[in-house]
């Protein structure tokens, strides 16, 4: 049992009704879970008020409840009810007090921006593991708790599932936990109740703006820029076009990487790597720290992910050994992912699942002059069609074969899916192709493939499973990939 003063010691509030000096058993923000002598935390969703579900609560038992308005019940007798400005705000702090504040025994990390989130999470997991340190890790992929892995929902979870995992790490004996912090998760105060020990900007570019999401690009902004206010040091990319905006309020200590001559830690004398089935680069850096290094992942953004893994580590003084290792061997599941077919040709698997992800991505790979850049990919279902048209015309343009195929369709037919990107390409000269099932889509790229070639699987990445008609099928590439070449060794 928790006393209910404890829990509210970090945040202001009024008590309308009720006691304060209360034990509460447990915090509860689903009213489906409510369990006896509970605190229940009424939250308001994009779809849902918690609000409308307080006498259910209380008739399942709670004893507390933290509304953000005046609520009626039908029964108020024992029931304390705590009045607050915002009730996802309180539950961070609140969940911070219930786990006794786990984020202040570990050192925390908390990686923002646009792209490269999960690739530069786990490259810093590598290296610091590598030099003795225990990791946890909160991403877009999963979480990661000494042994167990659990698969993520969203790229940040609630504050209250977040202080729990931070709570069960340091039960596993983490020193430190790097995770993935979205824009939605500063905007819904997922991360408040404690201050990241670094706060780090890879890059900003216009993205999850829309319903439900944020109504424009300088919204999407402030919310990242938040977390230069929750953050004790600040590690930032100063080529970003947005960096002055993002950094313009922080209150951290601040430290900028890049090529530009005025960052902290500068990249240097840049080479690009070409071996027969794998890509890679080269690079130097000068600064905070002075040395060489490669990678096995292509293209600049490779170099922006080390660069920041690198500006994150020197913090917890590791080795240029460990780096150099972390850094050959990394490999994040669906983030330009090498999967070894040919020794002829060169194949990946990568997320790029919009048009300014998939740009990116093709104008990397065009800087290693392949034989023929070949490009699958579809686009999900029950979503703005606008995306593909634009992934249509860009693939057109940058790649010199396109083979059309399904994502997650979801609740729309393939074909009129990959009809809506066929309307993109054929703004283009170039060459496509439609193949509707993704496995005989994936079979026909690596049975044509040719010398010289870089083939791209983009779109699913790191995901396992289509979804059709509402009901996710197993379905991952790496696994495809393993059949098909299994069936042929058979021939």
């Amino acid at each position: 049992m928790t006393n209910l003063k404890h829990l509210l010691s970090k945040i202001e509030y009024q008590c309308k009704s009720g006691s304060e000096d209360v034990f509460i058993s447990e915090v509860i923000y689903d009213s489906r879970k409510v369990v006896k002598d509970s605190l229940f935390i009424c939250i308001v969703g994009a779809n849902f008020d918690s609000h409308e579900y307080c006498n259910q609560a209380v008739e399942k038992g709670a004893t507390v409840l933290v509304v953000s308005k005046e609520v009626t019940l039908k029964n108020a007798q024992g029931v304390t009810i705590i009045l607050v400005e915002n009730t996802r705000y309180a539950m961070a702090f609140i969940s911070a007090a219930y786990f006794d504040y786990p984020a202040e025994k570990m050192k925390t990390i908390g990686i923002t921006g646009t792209k490269g989130k999960t690739t530069t999470a786990y490259l810093v997991k590598s290296i610091l593991e590598k030099s003795g340190l225990k990791v946890g890790l909160v991403g877009t992929i999963e979480i990661i708790i000494g042994d167990r892995k659990t698969h993520a929902d969203s790229t940040t979870p609630e504050s209250y599932l977040l202080q729990k995992y931070f709570k069960e790490m340091v039960d596993e004996g983490c020193d430190v936990v790097v995770m993935e912090v979205s824009s939605q998760a500063l905007m819904l105060h997922r991360t408040q109740g404690f201050i990241f020990d670094f706060g780090i900007f890879t890059n900003m570019e216009p993205d999850h703006i829309g319903p439900n999401e944020h109504s424009s690009f300088e919204e999407y902004m402030s919310y990242k820029s938040k977390l230069f206010r929750q953050c004790r040091i600040g590690i930032m990319n100063c080529d970003d076009l947005h960096f002055e905006t993002i950094a313009a309020e922080h209150t951290c200590q601040l430290e900028t990487f890049g090529f530009s001559k005025e960052a902290n830690l500068q990249v240097t004398d840049v080479e690009l790597i070409k071996e027969p089935g794998n890509l890679g680069v080269s690079f130097g850096v000068k600064g905070l720290l002075n040395y060489r290094l490669s990678m096995n992942t292509p293209g600049k953004f490779s170099i922006y992910n080390g660069l920041t893994a690198l500006a994150i580590c020197r913090h917890f003084q590791v080795d240029e050994k460990s780096i150099q290792k972390s850094f050959m061997e990394i490999n994040v599941k669906g983030r330009i992912e090498m999967v070894k077919v040919s020794d002829y040709f060169t194949l990946m698997i990568d997320y790029a699942h919009n048009a300014m992800a998939l740009e990116s991505l093709l104008s990397t790979l065009k800087e290693y002059h392949p034989h023929r850049l070949v490009c699958l990919f579809g686009c999900g279902g029950n979503r703005a069609k606008q995306r593909r048209y634009e992934m249509g015309e860009i693939s057109g343009n940058m790649a010199d074969l396109t083979i059309i195929t399904s994502d997650n369709p979801r609740f729309e037919e393939p074909l009129d899916i990959i009809n809506d990107i066929v309307t993109g390409i054929e703004k283009t000269k170039g060459q496509y192709i439609k193949i509707t099932d993704r496995r005989e889509a994936i079979a026909y790229v690596i049975h044509h493939g040719e010398p010289g070639d870089i083939i791209v699987l983009a779109g699913k990445g790191h995901e396992d499973y289509q979804e059709i008609k509402g009901v996710k099928y197993p379905m991952d590439e790496r696994v495809i990939i393993h059949d098909i070449l299994a069936a042929d060794s058979q021939k």
